[in-house]
């Protein structure tokens, strides 16, 4: 009779096997955008949200004095939908449109592939490493990107910190496992004391990683990183982790490498790490006051005033999914940063 192996991982190894594993992972071997996928992103639910992206990305480059170069980097850019809208809105101003360069972090072959087919754009480079950007000024933009990234979880009984942790026994994870840790350990990379009033932590290292790299292209070169992303302005974390498969939620060990696994974003975190790297905290507004602030409802007033009632009510029906606050507009927040030089809050108005 064989004896059971049982072996332990992090949690954020947990997440980066069952997402980016070579060939299996979920992001490496499938399409998962769209109702025919897992879930949807704003992007696949109205053009409109992409042609908005771009009209800012234009407003940004004139406030920057309209240089001759121009690199706009989208962080994993999943089916290329909004790249693709954005690159389209481009070829309508000449000038931007030539000195602009677009760049494409992404892990997934498989994505890559998708991405290729769907964008046409003379100056389009794929990347996998953040360093190959060697000019600026710099756009980045970050839409559902950083909720993807692998997290570790730590939580406090007894006064005491603990990791949390996954067991594994043999290739399939069977439950969770908390192991103590020293709190000063977590402080040293994030760079700031963790209040006695937390109980409960989620952290990503990658994106602290990210943000640093980011942080010396936009201090050496400007320009700023746009964050479109779901989460929580509270101070006090907690715990969001979960697993979205069929556009509902389900748990992350029982579906290993079948779901996608994400987390909501504490925005007061970014804000600690921004600060940590020297970059300022330019604009934090909801995606519904973003987008009517830039005149979604004024572009979806103009494309549908001669179409017939169901189009139209297609395109305001898509378009309320993306503002509503009882829908996509308050659960997603919109945060600029930016280094300290730079002057630019459009689309960061207050109601």
């Amino acid at each position: 009779m064989k004896t059971k192996k049982y072996s332990t991982i992090s949690l954020d190894k947990f997440i980066t096997k069952s997402l980016y594993e070579k060939n299996t992972g979920y992001y490496m071997s499938k399409n998962p955008f769209g109702k025919k996928g897992d879930f949807v992103t704003s992007p696949n639910i109205s053009i409109f949200f992409s042609e908005i992206i771009a009209i800012w990305i234009i407003s940004f480059w004139k406030n920057l004095k309209e240089p001759k170069k121009l690199n706009i980097i989208e962080l994993g850019a999943g089916n290329g939908e909004m790249i693709n809208i954005i690159s389209r809105t481009f070829k309508k101003f000449p000038i931007l449109n030539n000195v602009c360069k677009i760049y494409i972090l992404e892990k997934s072959p498989y994505l890559i592939k998708i991405q290729k087919q769907k964008i046409i754009f003379k100056k389009i480079f794929w990347i996998k490493n953040l360093n190959k950007i060697k000019d600026g000024p710099n756009i980045f933009l970050a839409n559902e990107f950083f909720d993807a990234l692998p997290i570790k979880q730590f939580l406090k009984k007894n006064k005491l910190w603990l990791e949390r942790k996954v067991i594994f026994e043999g290739v399939v994870p069977k439950k969770f496992f908390d192991v103590k840790i020293d709190i000063k350990k977590i402080e040293k990379i994030v760079g700031y004391k963790i209040s006695k009033k937390q109980d409960f932590l989620e952290i990503s290292y990658d994106a602290i990683k990210y943000i640093n790299i980011i942080s010396n292209k936009i201090n050496k070169f400007g320009g700023g990183l746009l964050i479109i992303d779901y989460g929580y302005i509270q101070k006090k974390m907690k715990n969001t982790l979960r697993g979205i498969q069929n556009h509902k939620i389900v748990n992350i060990l029982s579906n290993y490498k079948k779901c996608d696994i994400t987390y909501s974003l504490a925005f007061n975190f970014f804000k600690k790490i921004a600060k940590k790297y020297k970059l300022k905290v330019s604009g934090l507004t909801t995606q519904g006051n973003f987008l009517k602030s830039l005149g979604i409802m004024h572009r979806a007033e103009i494309v549908s005033k001669n179409l017939p009632f169901t189009k139209k009510a297609d395109i305001y029906y898509r378009v309320n999914k993306l503002i509503d606050k009882k829908l996509m507009g308050e659960v997603f927040k919109v945060m600029l940063l930016t280094n300290n030089k730079t002057k630019f809050n459009i689309g960061f108005k207050s109601d």
